[in-house]
Protein backbone atom coordinates (compact mmCIF):
# COMPACT_ATOMS: atom_id res chain seq x y z
CA UNK A 1 0.00 0.00 0.00
CA UNK A 2 1.26 3.45 -0.87
CA UNK A 3 -0.17 6.97 -0.95
CA UNK A 4 0.76 10.27 -2.56
CA UNK A 5 0.65 13.03 0.05
CA UNK A 6 1.28 16.78 -0.09
CA UNK A 7 3.79 17.84 2.60
CA UNK A 8 4.47 21.59 2.69
CA UNK A 9 3.82 22.07 -1.02
CA UNK A 10 5.75 19.00 -2.23
CA UNK A 11 4.21 15.69 -3.23
CA UNK A 12 5.74 12.47 -1.91
CA UNK A 13 4.98 8.81 -2.61
CA UNK A 14 5.13 7.20 0.83
CA UNK A 15 4.74 3.71 2.26
CA UNK A 16 4.60 2.34 5.80
CA UNK A 17 7.86 2.74 7.83
CA UNK A 18 9.56 4.75 5.07
CA UNK A 19 12.10 7.43 6.01
CA UNK A 20 12.28 10.64 4.00
CA UNK A 21 13.64 14.17 4.15
CA UNK A 22 11.12 17.02 3.94
CA UNK A 23 11.49 20.77 4.33
CA UNK A 24 11.90 21.80 7.97
CA UNK A 25 8.81 21.06 10.12
CA UNK A 26 8.15 23.20 13.18
CA UNK A 27 7.90 20.25 15.57
CA UNK A 28 10.16 18.85 18.25
CA UNK A 29 12.28 15.78 17.70
CA UNK A 30 10.20 12.66 18.46
CA UNK A 31 6.86 14.44 17.92
CA UNK A 32 4.11 13.04 15.72
CA UNK A 33 2.70 15.16 12.89
CA UNK A 34 -0.37 14.46 10.73
CA UNK A 35 -0.74 15.41 7.07
CA UNK A 36 -4.27 15.33 5.63
CA UNK A 37 -3.68 16.26 1.99
CA UNK A 38 -3.70 12.70 0.61
CA UNK A 39 -4.20 12.80 -3.16
CA UNK A 40 -3.98 9.12 -4.14
CA UNK A 41 -4.29 5.79 -2.34
CA UNK A 42 -3.25 2.42 -3.79
CA UNK A 43 -4.42 -0.58 -1.75
CA UNK A 44 -3.14 -3.74 -3.47
CA UNK A 45 -4.00 -2.47 -6.95
CA UNK A 46 -7.26 -0.69 -6.02
CA UNK A 47 -6.44 2.95 -6.81
CA UNK A 48 -8.48 5.82 -5.34
CA UNK A 49 -7.83 9.30 -6.71
CA UNK A 50 -9.02 12.39 -4.84
CA UNK A 51 -10.55 15.50 -6.33
CA UNK A 52 -8.28 17.15 -5.18
CA UNK A 53 -7.89 15.26 -1.86
CA UNK A 54 -9.39 12.13 -0.33
CA UNK A 55 -11.65 12.89 2.64
CA UNK A 56 -10.70 11.15 5.90
CA UNK A 57 -7.32 9.96 4.68
CA UNK A 58 -4.17 11.09 6.47
CA UNK A 59 -0.55 10.17 7.04
CA UNK A 60 1.01 10.18 10.52
CA UNK A 61 4.78 10.73 10.65
CA UNK A 62 7.31 10.89 13.46
CA UNK A 63 10.05 13.54 13.37
CA UNK A 64 13.39 11.76 13.80
CA UNK A 65 15.83 14.66 13.48
CA UNK A 66 16.51 18.08 12.00
CA UNK A 67 19.45 18.26 9.60
CA UNK A 68 21.05 20.58 7.06
CA UNK A 69 21.44 19.67 3.41
CA UNK A 70 24.59 19.91 1.31
CA UNK A 71 26.02 23.34 0.61
CA UNK A 72 24.91 24.89 -2.67
CA UNK A 73 27.19 27.58 -4.10
CA UNK A 74 25.62 30.44 -6.06
CA UNK A 75 28.16 32.29 -8.21
CA UNK A 76 27.27 35.45 -10.14
CA UNK A 77 29.57 37.19 -12.59
CA UNK A 78 29.34 39.93 -15.18
CA UNK A 79 32.09 39.70 -17.74
CA UNK A 80 34.49 42.60 -18.22
CA UNK A 81 32.91 44.52 -15.30
CA UNK A 82 34.92 43.17 -12.38
CA UNK A 83 31.71 41.94 -10.69
CA UNK A 84 31.90 38.58 -8.93
CA UNK A 85 29.66 37.42 -6.09
CA UNK A 86 29.80 34.06 -4.30
CA UNK A 87 27.02 33.01 -1.97
CA UNK A 88 26.48 29.70 -0.14
CA UNK A 89 23.25 28.16 1.12
CA UNK A 90 22.37 25.09 3.19
CA UNK A 91 18.71 24.05 3.22
CA UNK A 92 17.10 22.98 6.51
CA UNK A 93 15.45 19.52 6.39
CA UNK A 94 13.58 17.28 8.80
CA UNK A 95 14.03 13.53 8.67
CA UNK A 96 10.68 11.81 9.23
CA UNK A 97 9.44 8.21 9.39
CA UNK A 98 5.94 7.24 8.27
CA UNK A 99 4.28 5.59 11.26
CA UNK A 100 0.76 5.07 9.99
CA UNK A 101 -1.33 5.52 6.86
CA UNK A 102 -5.05 6.00 7.53
CA UNK A 103 -7.10 5.57 4.36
Amino acid sequence: MYVIVDIQGQQFKVEQDQKLFVHRINADQGAEVEFGKVMLVDKDGAVTVGAPVIEGAKVVVEVLSHVKGDKVLVFKKKRRKGYRKLNGHRQQFSEVRVKEIIA
